[in-house]
């Protein structure tokens, strides 16, 4: 028998029609209001069809077990560390599997900035099912919508769980561009940020990775909106700075900490970048 919902120690949190109502007519919350939200625990025989679909957009992650959602024509599998999200208005039906019941955390959501945010996670309907890096941060975010709700659903504090909603859609965003633990774009990023000392090639690091020199540029230049050279040189300015503000160090010794045997070079390049030398930098009073 499916169950909507009365799954042991669930939390569940429901904002009365009215209110998410009044939410969308005000400035802010407008733009993205959560009017839904809830934690069900290995939620055997949990299930949920609507052929109209809801009014809302979901979003369902999925932290143990697994479940299915038949969404644009096709089923789709959920297992732990994914997200389902279904844009509102589309037909659907999601489920726990029974074999091994999924532990979810969810929350429905409306508002005008809601088509671009989930659009920028890559989630659509014929993909709705995406991989979680940061999972766990995620659940977190989740989690502090439940209990904002659990509170109160006070004007102040649905302003406050549509910020933690963005701040959700923008984490499952931001883990769609710079990849899944242990994909090529991932270990990439990862040994860029770990090799500021030395130039690269984009042959080495694809060969690396394991993909073509081509497919490496495509991922890096959606995640960074430019090329692996130009982001490696983008993350060793950052280092020289860092150096800059927080040491004595000649700028000849920032230029070697940061791969650059010569000083002169580094001097250009970093003017380049910045708009003044690496002493005019220096010599700012920030903060």
């Amino acid at each position: 028998m499916a169950l909507r919902d009365g799954f042991e120690n669930q939390r569940l949190c429901v904002v009365p029609r009215p209110l998410v109502t009044a939410a969308l007519a005000r400035p802010i919350t407008r733009r993205l209001v959560v009017s839904d939200a809830g934690w069900f625990p290995r939620a055997a025989d949990h299930a949920r069809e609507r052929p109209r679909g809801t009014e809302e957009t979901i979003v369902i992650v999925c932290m143990a077990g697994a479940g299915w959602a038949h969404l644009g024509g096709a089923r789709h599998r959920i297992g732990a560390g994914n997200a389902l999200l279904i844009p509102a208005g589309e037909p659907h039906a999601y489920g726990a599997s029974e074999i091994e019941p999924w532990t979810i955390w969810w929350c429905h959501l409306r508002g005008t900035d809601l088509r671009e945010l989930v659009a920028g996670t890559g989630a659509t309907t014929e993909r709705p099912v995406i991989p979680l890096r940061a999972v766990d941060r995620a659940v977190a975010l989740l989690d502090e919508i439940v209990s904002n709700l659990e509170r109160d659903q006070s004007p102040a504090r649905l302003l406050g769980t549509a910020g933690v909603a963005w701040n959700l859609l923008t984490l499952l965003a931001t883990d769609q561009l710079t990849g899944v633990r242990g994909d090529p774009l991932e270990r990439a990023m990862s040994y860029l940020a770990e090799r500021l000392d030395s130039p690269i090639t984009v042959a080495d690091l694809a060969a690396l990775v394991g993909v073509s020199p081509s497919h490496l540029s495509a991922l890096v230049h959606r995640a960074t909106g430019g090329g692996v050279i130009a982001h490696h040189t983008a993350l060793r300015m950052a280092r020289a700075r860092h150096l800059l503000d927080t040491t004595d160090q000649a700028v000849r010794v920032v230029a070697r900490e940061v791969g650059y045997t010569d000083p002169f070079y580094f001097s250009r390049l970093f003017r380049r970048t910045h708009g003044e030398s690496p002493s005019q930098y220096r010599a700012h009073h920030k903060g």
